[in-house]
C-alpha cells in the first residue's frame, strides 16, 4: 500500500473549542437570536407565531451541547461549578419553553441569555484554571484592561455601531466601548460588525450594525476573562445576574 506523502500530511488543523470558548460563542448565538427577535417585533408585517421557533430549538440544542462538553472535563465538583452548570440548564429550559410562545413573549425568556453564557464562562474559566494551571491557555498578550474589558461587553451583547454625517459611533452600556477600541478590536481581528441587524436607537431608526467577537475574539477573551478586575468594578459578566427559575419560566409558558 503506498504511503501518502510527508507534505500531505503538513497542514493545521484548528483545535476544536474548549468548554469556555463554546460558551462564549453560545453567547453570541443568543445575542443573534434575540436581535432577530427584535427586527421582527418591528417588522411592518407581524412575524409568524413560529418564525423564532427553530432558532430557539437550535439554541436549546446548543445549550445542552456546552453542559455536555463541561461534563466532559470531568472537572472535581464545586460550588460554582453546579451553579454554572444549573444556570446553563436553566438557559436550555427557556430556550426550549420558548418554542410555543410568541415572538414577543419568547423574547423576554432569552433576554439575559447572552450575559449568563459569558458569566458561566468566566466561571468554569477560573475553575479550570485553578485546577489545571500547568494547561490553562496564556493570556492573550495584546491585550490591555481597556480591551479586555471591550471584548466582554461585546460578547454580552452590549455594543452596536452605527454612524451618522460621515461620523461613526458605538451605543454600548457601562462601561463604555469607544469606537477607537473598537477599531482597535478591528484592526487585531478580534472584533467585526455585522450590518443592520440589532434594532434601533428609536422607534423609526434605522437598524444597528451589532458588534460581535470574531473566532479570534473568543479565544482571545477565553483566555483572559477569569482574569481580576482592573479597578474595583467586577469585570463584565463575571457575576452573571440570576435567570428565572424554572417555576417562573412554566408560569409564563402557560399564561
Amino acid at each position: 500500500m503506498t504511503e501518502p506523502p510527508t507534505e500531505s500530511l503538513l497542514f493545521d488543523v484548528p483545535p476544536p473549542p474548549t468548554p469556555v470558548e463554546r460558551l462564549l460563542h453560545l453567547a453570541d448565538q443568543y445575542t443573534q437570536h434575540n436581535d432577530a427577535l427584535d427586527l421582527l417585533l418591528v417588522a411592518t408585517d407581524p412575524p409568524a407565531p413560529d418564525a423564532h421557533a427553530s432558532s430557539a430549538q437550535r439554541l436549546a440544542t446548543d445549550t445542552q451541547s456546552a453542559i455536555k462538553a463541561i461534563h466532559g472535563e470531568r472537572l472535581y465538583e464545586s460550588a460554582e461549578l453546579t451553579e454554572t452548570v444549573m444556570r446553563l440548564r436553566q438557559l436550555a429550559f427557556l430556550a426550549d419553553a420558548s418554542v410555543d410562545l410568541n415572538v414577543a413573549t419568547a423574547r423576554e425568556l432569552t433576554a439575559l441569555a447572552p450575559e449568563a453564557a459569558v458569566g458561566c464562562a468566566a466561571t468554569l474559566a477560573g475553575e479550570t484554571r485553578r485546577r489545571r494551571w500547568a494547561t490553562a491557555p496564556a493570556p492573550d498578550g495584546r491585550l490591555n484592561a481597556m480591551h479586555r474589558t471591550a471584548l466582554a461587553e461585546i460578547a454580552c451583547g452590549h455594543v452596536v455601531a452605527s454612524s451618522s454625517l460621515g461620523r461613526e459611533f458605538t451605543r454600548s452600556r457601562e462601561p463604555k466601548v469607544l469606537m477607537s477600541t473598537l477599531r482597535v478590536l478591528e484592526t487585531k481581528g478580534l472584533a467585526g460588525r455585522t450590518a443592520r441587524s440589532a434594532p434601533a436607537a428609536y422607534v423609526g431608526g434605522p437598524p444597528l450594525d451589532r458588534v460581535r467577537l470574531t473566532s479570534a475574539g473568543i479565544t482571545a477573551l477565553a483566555s483572559v476573562i477569569d482574569a481580576p478586575p482592573a479597578g474595583p468594578r467586577t469585570a463584565p459578566g463575571a457575576t452573571p445576574r440570576p435567570l428565572p427559575s424554572a417555576a417562573q419560566a412554566a408560569a409564563t409558558r402557560n399564561r
